[in-house]
């Protein structure tokens, strides 16, 4: 059973962009089984990361409120900093048993 096999007709569209992110990692790993994961996570982190400053570019209006946030290249970095934060604390994957700073009993 495929992941499409159970998600709704009316996915979201950041849940879709997220879930074909993670599919498409997972299909090249399985065609390179040689390949090294941490490549191939940085590799979609890239390219998420070029579509995620394309997307956020300025209208160019000085004045529009919609812009403001975004607009100049540090305050597009820092709008990036903030969202990889928050997205990373909210992963399951965020804490692992192996951390060094893991209590162990």
């Amino acid at each position: 059973m495929s992941s499409e096999d159970i998600l709704p007709e009316n996915e979201a569209p950041f849940d879709e962009a997220a879930r074909e992110a993670v599919d498409l990692g997972n299909r090249l790993m399985d065609a390179n089984p040689e390949a090294d994961p941490w490549e191939v996570a940085s590799g979609l982190l890239s390219g998420a990361v070029h579509f995620w400053l394309h997307s956020r570019q300025p209208c160019g209006d000085p004045n529009c409120e919609s812009c403001l946030s975004v607009s100049d290249a540090q305050s597009r970095l820092m709008a990036l900093l903030d969202e990889c934060k928050a997205e990373a604390e909210a992963s399951f994957y965020y804490h692992s048993p192996t951390d060094s700073n893991a209590g162990h009993a």
